[in-house]
Formats: C-alpha cells, structure tokens, sequence
C-alpha cells in the first residue's frame, strides 16, 4: 500500500472508525466490483401497493405519497439527523434530484426517527441543501407500511404507487468501508429502467445504514386483551362487513373468530389494506370512519403479539351480529328481485338490469331505504333508479336516483325534514354487480323502504357530477378528467360518493365559491373499485347559491395497472366495467 493511499484512509479514518465502532463491521460482502448485488431473504415490500398514509411536513402541514400525481416515479428514503452514512448520502441523493430535475421523477425523504423533533428535521434538511422535503414519522407510520428497517433504506414507486425497488442508493458507502466512486449505482439504473417501462432489474438489494428502533406506543404485556380492548375495535371498525353469510370472506364477530384469523388481521392492518376507508382525512368529516386509529392499530398488533389473551369474558364487549332484522326498522314495502338470477363461478359478470313497477297511485317520500342481498358473497353493488311512466330504451337514468348499496354502507335514513320523491306510477329499475366466488351462485336480492307520513319539508336530490365525453387513450397511466356543477340555490350538501371503472386513479371535489375562493371538499387519494362507498357527512355542509364544484379524477389506462382489462385500447364512457365512468355523486338539499 503506497503512503498515498494510507493518507487517504487515514484522513477518512475518524468517521470510518466511528462507524465501525458503533454500527459493527460487516463490510460490503462478497460481490465482484461492477456485479449485481445479491438480494436478501429479510421482508420485501417490492412488488406491493403503498396505500395512501400522511405524515407532516416540518411545518406541521400534512402530507401524502399521492400528493405527487404528476409524478411517475416517486423514490421514498429513510433519513435521519445523526446517523453518518445517511447524512453521507445526502449529497448523492441530491445529485440524483438534479439528475432527474426535468424527468417526472419526485424524490422524498422519511424520518422516523423519534428523537429528530420537526425544528431539528428542518435545520437539518437546511445545514445540508436538500433539494427534496424531508416528512416527520415519529410514529414510524411510513417505516411500517414500506417496512423499512434502516436509514438509506430507498423505496421506487411506479405511477400505481407499488414498490419496485427496495433498497441501498448504492454501494460508495457502508459499515467502516467506503469507495470513492460506486461500482453499481443501484438506485438511478432501477430509476431508469421505470421510466422507459422496464421491469428493474435488480429489485432488492442490501442497505448499509442505521437500524430504525421502532418506539414502544402499547400497554405492557398481559394488558391488553379481547374482552377489555380488542373486541369494540373488532366490533366497531371491522365486523360490519365481516358477517355470517355476508361479503367478507369470514366471520369477526367471536374471540374463537379472531383468534382464528389473527394472523391475517396482523396482515392487512399492518398495510392498511383493512378496514376499507378511501376518504383523505385531511378533508371532510363523514360517519361511521372505518379508519383504525393509530392507538387502535397498536392495541390490535400489540394483543397478536402477545398471544392473543382472551380476558374476563363477563367484561367483553358484545360484537354486533346481524341478527336478520332490518336496520331501518319495520319497512312499509320490500321489493324483490323478479327471477332468481344464476352467478357463474368464474370470469367477468356483466351488469344486470331489471325492472320492477311500484304500482304507486301517488307520490312517496322515501325516508329510509335498506339493501338485502340474497347472496352478500356474491353481490358487488346494487343500484336503484326508476323511471317514469312512458319513458322507454335505455336511456340514463341516473338523474332519477333512488339509492345505491354496497359491502360496509350503511342504510339509507334521513331525518324527519328530508325525504326523496318517488312519483305514482315510477318503475324501479335495478343495476346488479355480481362477482364470481369461484362456484356457481344464486341471489334474489330484496330492498326495503319506509316512508314519510306527510311529504317533508325539503327534497334530497342524488345529483351525479358527471363527463361522459372522455377518451383515455392507450397505456396513459394518468388521465385527467374534469367535471362541473352550479349549485342552482344555496345548497346542503349531505354526502359523497364517487365513481369509477377498473381503471379510476383518484378522484376530488372541491368547491368554488362565488367570491373565487377554493376549498377541497371531499378526496379519495387511492380509487378503489372493490369499495363503492357512500361518504356521508357528520354536520351538512352549506354551499351558497352560484358555488361550482369541480370534481377532478385520473385514470390509469396503462399496462401497470393489475386491473386493466385492455391497456393498448383507448377507453370510453360506458356501463360495464371494462369501459369506464366518471360520476361524482352528490347528495344534497335545499339549504334552510
């Protein structure tokens, strides 16, 4: 070894040497200079969907991956303010940022550390120039969902918002060693290889960097159990849906249940895929959240890991059951599905419509409506419409709507003041959704409705904020379409309720207010066509008379879309779903 090269080591040798003292040597491992680095049995997110989270920016502003549409690539990295390979590689990441500035590429950092307060995070990010936003997660909420374990631990995400590529920037920096210049730099050919669609062809690679302690937010053990915690979230947050004989694929309503299935529960509430709740609630506050708390997540996690005890079963609070009753009460009329209908076992069930006459003699005032599937595993949605008497073919009549129902709604029922008019005479037409179960079905599907005595005093209107003159051409991966409505006198608005096809994205309403004023009133970051949620609001908001909302929703008609039925055809407005709509339902009222 020449005295040059001693030199230099010797000049980087006081950070080196901390390094190793404190991290432990492990060195880069056994990979030739220029090869592929080898890829590590630890947990993967690589090649699953991030779901929409927020965290906050230093400023205390609340922020979200989805934040960044025009983005097509976004690259996630876990930081913190002390840890000295980190900071090693903020001026690579930098350098990449600069690289990538005119490309449609977002860089982002994550610190999860809990000691790194918001002001520290921010001088921080100053003292070193950063050139992307650094986001607080001192709940290590983002470090769960990407399950990320080290700082320098970087994350690809594609347009669909699914992980890539996961792990090292590259290989310049590590435990006591360091290069001048990388033999592999990881991160930018995973992003180059995303933006001209290529599979990455290197997808998980090793990560030097400090381990991320994860800080203690549950009861000691033997604290928390099913009877004295676990049971109302049970309850509360998941056993709507999750029914004997109802749509969710199992049961939650007993400890044996959960107990059963606590593995699965660990899953799916660990990436947030459960409960279904696509609302982002920085906008609107809507009943029945099914949303875990952060607290409500820890308790969950924290009673699985502790074995799962059952408690005082005196003490337990008991779990809702279907007990087979309608939840509206006793209903004036039940109306049923003419014919059984037969649900093959596979494949893609086209719509369904029937028509059944109400044989009213005069108006009615619905002032509560409920859905009976008669078979919940195998009924997507139903919608109900009706027409008037005379009106024939196939005309839209969704602005002769009468209600909507799907897996986790809840019923219809407006208070003594509002109703919804049916004319004497209307038809009742019904839009059937069924999904294969992977056996033949059969359902007669009922709805229930009750009546006001005497008609109420205002008449809620279903107005659908529609653009059926869309074209989403061929492996665009975010379409843009707009939609507008005037409101024609002041208006309360009662709920939301999107729709889209297998290729929606995300949708937003937001209000224009007569004096130029805007205000995002309802977002659903991360569409989901599995979930046609109804979104009602707890207190109605009043909108002035001239106040247009403009409901905004992207599409993603490419090949990275799992659901996309075709992605080399261009997509139109259509009724089934590999076509597409856009729909912005509104619920609303006369003001008072």
């Amino acid at each position: 070894m020449s005295l040059l090269s001693v030199s230099r080591l010797f000049c980087r040798g006081v950070v080196g040497l901390m390094i190793v003292l404190w991290l432990g040597q492990t060195g880069f491992g056994a990979e030739a200079d220029g090869a592929a680095p080898r890829s590590t049995p630890a947990e993967s997110a690589v090649g699953r969907k991030v779901p929409h989270f927020l965290l906050t920016d230093p400023a205390g502003q609340r922020v979200s991956l989805y934040d960044f549409k025009p983005a097509r690539v976004i690259v996630v990295t876990f930081v913190n303010t002390s840890c000295p390979i980190s900071n090693q590689y903020l001026a690579i990441l930098n350098e990449l940022a600069e690289k990538y500035r005119d490309q449609p590429v977002q860089f982002v950092a994550i610190n999860s550390h809990a000691g790194d307060t918001p002001e520290a995070i921010a001088r921080h990010a100053r003292e070193y120039g950063l050139r992307f936003p650094v986001w607080c997660d001192p709940q290590q909420v983002g470090a769960d969902i990407l399950q990320a374990t080290r700082t320098c631990e970087t994350f690809l995400l594609d347009p669909q918002r699914t992980v890539r590529y996961q792990g090292r920037i590259d290989d310049r920096y590590g435990y006591g060693a360091q290069r001048d210049e990388p033999t592999r730099q990881d991160l930018s050919l995973a992003i180059d290889d995303l933006l001209a669609d290529r599979k990455v062809e290197v997808a998980r690679t090793e990560v030097a960097g400090c381990k991320l302690t994860r800080t203690r937010r549950a009861a000691p053990k033997g604290e928390i159990t099913w009877s004295n915690s676990v049971a109302s979230i049970i309850g509360s947050k998941c056993s709507g849906c999750h029914q004997p004989n109802a749509a969710a694929p199992f049961p939650l309503t007993t400890y044996e249940d959960a107990r059963n299935w606590s593995e699965m529960i660990r899953e799916v509430v660990s990436q947030r895929r459960m409960p279904p709740w696509h609302a982002d609630e920085r906008y609107g506050s809507f009943n029945d959240e099914r949303r875990l708390t952060q607290p409500e997540l820890d308790t969950l996690l924290a009673w699985i890991d502790d074995g799962l005890p059952a408690g005082d079963a005196t003490q337990t609070i008991s779990v809702a059951q279907n007990s087979g009753g309608w939840r509206i009460g006793a209903p004036d009329v039940v109306f049923e599905l003419p014919e059984e209908v037969t649900i093959p076992a596979k494949g893609v069930v086209p719509y369904l419509y029937f028509e059944i006459p109400t044989n009213f003699t005069e108006d009615m005032w619905l002032q509560a409506a409920e859905a009976r599937p008669g078979n919940r595993a195998a009924v997507h949605h139903i919608i109900l419409y009706y027409k008037l008497p005379g009106e024939k073919g196939k005309r839209d009549f969704r602005d002769h709507w009468v209600d909507g129902a799907a897996p986790g709604n809840t019923p219809l029922m407006y208070p003594a003041e509002i109703g919804r008019k049916i004319p004497k005479g209307a038809t009742l037409v019904w839009e059937m959704h069924y999904t294969a179960t992977g056996k033949e079905e059969k359902d007669r599907s009922q709805y229930a409705f009750r009546f006001h005595k005497e008609p109420p005093a205002r008449e809620a209107k279903m107005v659908g904020v529609t653009n059926p003159r869309f074209k989403i051409p061929a492996g665009d991966s975010n379409h843009k379409v707009l939609s507008h409505f005037s409101a024609p006198y002041d208006v309360e608005v009662l709920s939301f309720a999107p729709h889209m096809h297998l290729r929606g994205k995300d949708f937003e309403y937001k209000a224009i207010y007569p004096d130029g004023r805007q205000e995002v009133l309802m977002s659903m970051p991360q569409y989901d066509f599995n979930w046609q949620t109804g979104y009602g609001l707890r207190q109605p908001l009043r909108l002035p008379k001239g106040t247009v909302i403009e409901c905004t929703a992207h599409f993603d008609n490419s090949a990275g879309n799992p659901h996309n039925p075709d992605p080399k055809k261009d997509v139109t407005w259509g009724d089934q779903t590999w076509q597409e709509m856009m729909i912005g339902f509104i619920d609303m009222v006369p003001a008072k």
